[in-house]
């Protein structure tokens, strides 16, 4: 499983929020480039990126830091927030970025995102699934549409995704550990590869996602507020 520890940015700072409030921020950092390069220096080879101006504007507000990552580590990237059209993809695979992150674009335009599968590959896109209630929500996790997490999977899947990012909104940034039971039953009922996020608190759910065989997990809060220790993560799971 990979694992991936997360950096969402706001105003060109690294901030949490707690179930995706805007008024429940906390400012970690004012230096990205330096939180990535801790993150690569304790082990991790992947990166989960949030431009969070870019989610509520549908635009790009912080390419310039997601550019300076790119060039100056060697994480693999994935990132999103404010993905509208093709062009937005390309620009960020022609970064060095590995794969783009779609979300609200999915639900509102699954043609358009057809497209980009056939365009850039299925190796290279990955769809959000963000849920409040067992309902899929969109435009930074402000506006809630009327479709239901597995049924919205299925239809992804059908489309030809291959990786998937679930995340239980009223977890993220609570500490209160993933929706085991949402993600398990995105499993048992899809053959998508699921990241899990949102919720996270421990080492132990990070290795619980481990040993159910999930594709990769996303942590934020927790690292931020030392309660994973992202070099021991690691070590420990490669003797496993």
């Amino acid at each position: 499983m990979i694992i991936l520890p997360a950096i969402d940015l706001k105003d060109g700072e690294v901030v949490r929020l707690k179930q995706g409030d805007f008024d429940k921020k906390t400012v970690y950092s004012k230096n990205p480039l330096k939180i990535a390069e801790k993150f690569a220096k304790e082990g991790a080879e992947w990166l989960h990126l949030v431009d969070l101006d870019g989610a509520c504007a549908g635009e790009s507000k912080n390419f310039n830091v997601i550019k300076k990552i790119s060039e100056r580590t060697e994480l693999k990237i994935q990132t999103g927030g404010g993905i509208r059209k093709k062009e937005d993809v390309k620009r960020l695979l022609d970064l060095g970025v590995s794969r783009a992150i779609i979300g609200t674009l999915a639900v509102k335009n699954p043609e358009l995102l057809s497209e980009m599968l056939k365009d850039f590959g299925a190796d290279r896109i990955l769809v959000s699934i963000d849920v409040r209630d067992g309902r899929v929500t969109t435009s930074g996790w402000k506006e809630e549409s009327s479709l239901a997490m597995l049924d919205f999977a299925l239809e992804m899947e059908e489309l030809g995704v291959k990786y998937i990012l679930y995340t239980d909104i009223g977890r993220d940034g609570m500490l209160s550990g993933p929706d085991f039971e949402g993600l398990k039953k995105l499993k048992a009922e899809t053959n998508l590869q699921i990241i899990a996020s949102g919720g996270i608190s421990s080492e132990e759910d990070l290795y619980r996602l481990a040993d159910l065989e999930f594709y990769g997990a996303i942590t934020g809060q927790a690292i931020y507020q030392g309660k994973i220790d992202l070099e021991k993560v690691f070590s420990e799971m490669e003797d496993k």
